[in-house]
């Protein structure tokens, strides 16, 4: 536009204000749906947390009232397995090579519709027959039952933010607007900055554009994104908090790799 304003077609200059005015709107638009996938993002990261929080529970609590080693032992793998399954499902991927292989230790069934409620259903049913069985008292199943169902619903709630978006409307507005908006700026600048109007449009076009990838991205918590939340570390933390209850020596932390948990 520079170039055929100095060379071809003098091109209209336009005030400044209409632009100002538009620029403080799309700021005002970007801060909100920014906000919006913010929450999104840290309701995902509190649900995770509480996860973490029911499973070290629920290992303490099954070395209190469970005193049939074998049984706690497969009950703790089985809630290790939900949390590897639950991961898998929030990124919409399959189970892989070490997953499987903790699906065969469980005895859980693979081609099950939903593999992490299969492993809290496995849960649930192998303290009922502990209860009947009478290896663990009416108290000891009424508190680890209520466990589970605050496990479940943290799980709930990380798949109600998996399968729920942003409603598409807001990314659309955005975009067209800021598209627009870097399109139209350089009638504004062409007068009065020449030649270093496209740095400074290229400044602009470099906030607005990546506000609005970056609120893309946390709007997908759950995603393998560098900008998502570490779910493999998160798996991995819970794995070194129950190692101990399962008599095993706890393996090592995730590193990151170029900087990034996955």
């Amino acid at each position: 536009m520079v170039l055929i304003d100095h060379t071809l077609y003098i091109l209209p200059d336009s005030p400044t204000t209409p632009f100002a005015v538009l620029g403080v709107a799309l700021s005002l638009s970007l801060g909100f749906r920014n906000n919006a996938a913010y929450d999104r993002w840290w309701e995902a990261r509190r649900l995770m947390g509480g996860l973490i929080s029911d499973l070290r529970a629920l290992a303490r609590e099954l070395d209190l009232f469970l005193p049939d080693t074998a049984l706690r032992h497969h009950l703790l793998r089985l809630s290790i397995t939900f949390l590897h399954l639950h991961r898998l499902n929030l990124r919409g991927q399959s189970p892989d090579a070490a997953t499987r292989a903790m699906l065969r230790q469980t005895g859980l069934d693979a081609t099950a519709p939903h593999l992490p409620d299969t492993a809290l259903d496995a849960l649930n049913a192998a303290l009922a027959t502990a209860l009947k069985d009478g290896r663990i008292d009416g108290f000891a199943a009424r508190t680890l039952t209520t466990r589970l169902g605050s496990i479940a619903l943290n799980q709930a709630g990380c798949e109600r933010i998996a399968t729920t978006p942003l409603p598409y409307v807001y990314s659309l507005l955005i975009f067209r607007t800021v598209y627009l908006y870097c399109l139209l700026i350089p009638l504004a600048l062409i007068s009065p900055e020449g030649w270093l109007t496209p740095l400074f449009v290229g400044f602009i076009a470099y906030v607005f554009l990546g506000l609005a990838e970056v609120t893309e991205d946390l709007a997908h918590p759950f995603s393998p994104s560098q900008n998502a939340l570490p779910l493999d570390t998160i798996c991995r933390s819970v794995e070194i908090s129950l190692a101990p209850h399962l008599g095993e020596p706890a393996p090592p932390p995730l590193a990151p790799v170029d900087f990034h948990l996955s």
